[in-house]
């Protein structure tokens, strides 16, 4: 186990995996190592995800550490949401599984993590997943990928006119689109749970 791949765990965005009945992932914002000895991290899964039904019915899971270079085909591929009837890996060549069977995105990742989970923790929307980690392991010395990273150099930037066609605000946390002229002081963003202060306009 590579303890400095620990280090990568920025604020940013990683790949949660699980296997299942079908392999599945899916695109999150929460990892962070809790205690040093063990080693264990925790992670917040949103409970619509099929992933997270994964994790809870295994115990098992793996965190691919995104860099900068990684493409925004990426993110559409992968998705916030992870769904039962989607095959998330079919036809990607960029992809391994780790000892723990679990794949794992061995391109644009600068580490990977396995971890088996101690405790759950549910939450109104989410589950706390608290996990071991049984295996961490560094793929590249690329930056990790932060979140406002993401957001102005990954994510394609809307054109003027694309921005004066659809008014909206956006959650700065998961993306999520709310879609109207003025966002209620006492708005709960559907998708993680965040409130008015987490959006932005589009």
């Amino acid at each position: 186990m590579d303890l400095e791949a620990l280090f990568r765990l920025e604020c940013g965005l990683y790949l949660l995996s699980a296997k299942g009945e079908k392999d599945n992932a899916c695109i999150i914002n929460t990892v962070m190592q809790v205690t040093a000895n063990p080693v264990q991290i925790c992670t917040a899964v949103n409970k619509s995800n099929y992933t997270h039904d994964i994790i809870t019915e295994t115990g098992l899971f793996n965190i691919s550490v995104l860099t900068q270079q990684t493409p925004f085909p990426v993110f559409s591929d992968f998705g916030y949401r992870s769904g039962r009837q989607e095959d998330k890996f079919k036809g990607r060549t960029d992809i391994s599984r780790s000892e723990n069977g679990i794949y794992y995105l061995a391109e644009n990742s600068n580490a990977f993590l396995s971890a088996k989970v101690k405790r759950a923790i549910g939450l109104e929307s989410h589950t706390l997943f608290l996990a071991e980690v049984t295996d961490a392991v560094i793929l590249s010395k690329e930056r990790s990928l932060t979140y406002s990273y993401y957001q102005e150099h990954v994510k394609p930037q809307k054109t003027d006119v694309e921005k004066n066609s659809k008014k909206g605000y956006i959650c700065t946390v998961c993306g999520y689109v709310y879609e109207g002229d003025t966002l209620p002081e006492d708005y709960i963003c559907p998708v993680c749970k965040h409130g008015a202060e987490a959006f932005k306009p589009l």
